[in-house]
């Protein structure tokens, strides 16, 4: 079933990084069901009991979890459920979709990991041996001080992951086909003009005209696009940049919201506690430990 609560995530991650990872243990799944442009490979370990939310799939996790998502439109996320564990150990590397270039992946060599990307366009899980077998592998990425060979480490844990018979898909084709190209086009196009106005005053009157619409006929279509109403799914791209801002720079909480388009910073913090469960502070306090750009 589509869920109608879906963050959209501006990760971190800029262009001139090849991949980013968290490595960190918590009490908890807090982070909302969410789609970003990255890709994203994602370790779980004792959390026995919680649930996996790839687009129409939902499963009940072991207490090993691998799992690899490489689909913007492709809604994830891990949630308690039935997890009594304190200590969940996770480990989330985000990379560029463009990473390896399409003329590599051509090649021969890199048959394998051509087609995993393709099949991960409906969320992937591995096998529990090949989770354990680069589970190591996995940590090693934090703590590698030469960044080249970080880079070249996550190619090589990529393509043993590649080899693994046992994986699996995870969403349904008809969950994540889009019937209507046209709509498709569209509703890029509003997120295209999102991204590129949210730091000015936004209207729905701006945004309608953009896309050749009425006021009511595009909130009625953002609503069945996102399921949220137009000032919900600004707020989420808002949001979004200023997650990326807290993590990348020093500016003050204050500065980063008014630079983001919200013009209240109380109603910034409240939304951002809403949105993300820990305040702007919070988040920057806990990511600038745990976090490391490659």
């Amino acid at each position: 079933m589509k869920t109608t609560d879906v963050f959209c995530e501006v990760t971190s991650l800029s262009s001139e990084d090849c991949f980013l990872i968290f490595n960190r243990i918590k009490d908890t799944f807090q982070y909302p069901i969410h789609v970003h442009s990255e890709f994203e490979l994602n370790f779980i370990e004792n959390a026995k009991g919680a649930h996996r939310i790839v687009g129409d799939s939902i499963e009940e996790i072991d207490n090993l979890e691998l799992c690899l998502i490489a689909n913007e439109k492709l809604e994830h996320g891990w949630v308690n459920a039935d997890c009594i564990s304190t200590q969940i150990h996770e480990i989330t590397i985000q990379f560029h979709c463009d990473l390896f270039l399409g003329s590599l992946l051509n090649k021969k060599q890199f048959h394998s990991l051509s087609v995993m990307f393709e099949n991960a366009k409906k969320g992937i899980v591995f096998s529990q041996p090949i989770t354990l077998k680069i589970k190591d592998k996995l940590e090693s990425l934090f703590t590698n001080t030469n960044e080249f060979y970080s880079v070249i480490e996550l190619i090589n844990i990529l393509y043993e992951l590649s080899l693994d018979e046992d994986s699996r898909m995870l969403c349904n084709s008809s969950f994540i086909n889009d019937s209507d190209s046209s709509e498709s086009r569209r509703i890029q196009k509003v997120i295209d003009y999102l991204e590129s106005n949210y730091q000015k005053e936004v209207s729905l009157i701006d945004v309608s005209k953009h896309v050749d619409m009425t006021e009511v006929s595009f909130s009625r279509f953002m609503k069945k696009r996102t399921g949220k109403n137009f000032i919900e799914y600004l707020n989420d791209v808002r949001l979004g940049f200023a997650s990326r801002l807290l993590v990348n720079t020093n500016k003050y909480v204050a500065e980063i919201a008014f630079e983001c388009g919200f013009d209240n910073l109380s109603n910034f913090n409240r939304l951002y506690k809403k949105r993300k469960g820990c305040t702007p502070s919070e988040f920057r306090n806990s990511f600038a430990r745990l976090r490391k750009f490659i």
